[in-house]
């Protein structure tokens, strides 16, 4: 199981999903979450903020393992899909 919060605006293919929202691997996703059976660390981004223990296991596994996630959005990043 891994969740993350978008902390920007993401494209994963064709959807557009707005800052603040939940996306799961579908292995035990919440009502709400956009699930995305590909997220592994190789489709991790930096823009991603883990919520579980599974989450945080895939952000140590990318190549964004050292970087910092961003604890506030601003600007275009923060308008809704």
């Amino acid at each position: 199981m891994a969740r993350f919060r978008l902390v920007g605006a993401f494209h994963q293919g064709s959807t557009r999903l707005a800052a603040g929202k939940a996306i799961s691997d579908g292995v035990s996703p919440q009502a709400g979450d956009y699930i995305w059976s590909g997220l592994v660390s190789a489709t991790y981004n930096p823009i991603m903020s883990p919520l579980d223990a599974g989450a945080n296991t895939i952000k140590s596994g990318s190549p964004y393992a050292s970087a910092g996630v961003p604890c506030t959005v601003s600007g275009v990043q923060s308008i809704d899909a």
